[in-house]
């Protein structure tokens, strides 16, 4: 594959365009990592985010001819893979009810703590979240969406919306002193 003409991007996606194979192959391997890191982010497990990564690309796939190369091609992906986790998460609401986890109040005095967590420990954190305060958490936060879009794409309030960020921030702060003290110390 090295050397070839398909290693630019740009001849990559004119692939795309046409429906070569080998070119929508290539797209998805260089870009596989990185959709799933933006899928697990608004799912609870692996299998959903592998789920919504190939819905998301059979969605590019379809749409390849919207993609406006002025741009960068991860920004674009990325608003797919979101968009195609909050249908995901629409499409599976009921299934995935979830129950408020009880959560007990320890306190932490270690200075370093937050600098101690790692990326899987965040998402572990996020994941014990119910959905729809993860999702508005992330949409929020994460990817800079108002609460006026977030509230569109969620059919929910605006109200809702900062209802669910500021109890998401709240069960986040308690779920870390729990996960710190019990995971961190000695």
């Amino acid at each position: 594959m090295a050397g070839t003409k398909l290693d630019d991007l740009d001849d990559v996606i004119r692939g795309c365009l046409r429906k070569v194979e080998k070119s929508q192959e290539m797209l998805y391997k260089k870009f596989f990592g990185y959709a799933l890191s933006v899928a697990m982010i608004y799912t609870n497990q692996r299998n959903d985010a592998l789920e919504v990564v190939d819905d998301s690309f059979v969605k590019v796939f379809s749409e390849i001819g919207k993609y406006n190369p002025s741009q960068p091609f991860q920004g674009w992906l990325r608003k797919i893979v979101i968009n195609t986790s909050i249908d995901y998460f629409r499409r599976n609401q009921k299934r995935n009810l979830m129950v408020d986890a009880e959560i007990q109040h320890i306190h932490d005095h270690s200075p370093n703590a937050i600098s101690n967590l790692t990326a899987l420990d965040i998402i572990e954190l996020l994941n014990h979240l119910p959905n729809d305060h993860k999702k508005v958490f992330c949409l929020y936060e994460v990817d800079g969406f108002s609460h006026e879009e977030i509230a569109r794409q969620l059919d929910i309030s605006e109200s809702s919306s900062r209802v669910y960020l500021t109890r998401a921030k709240k069960q986040l702060r308690e779920l870390f002193l729990v996960y710190f003290n019990t995971n961190h110390e000695k």
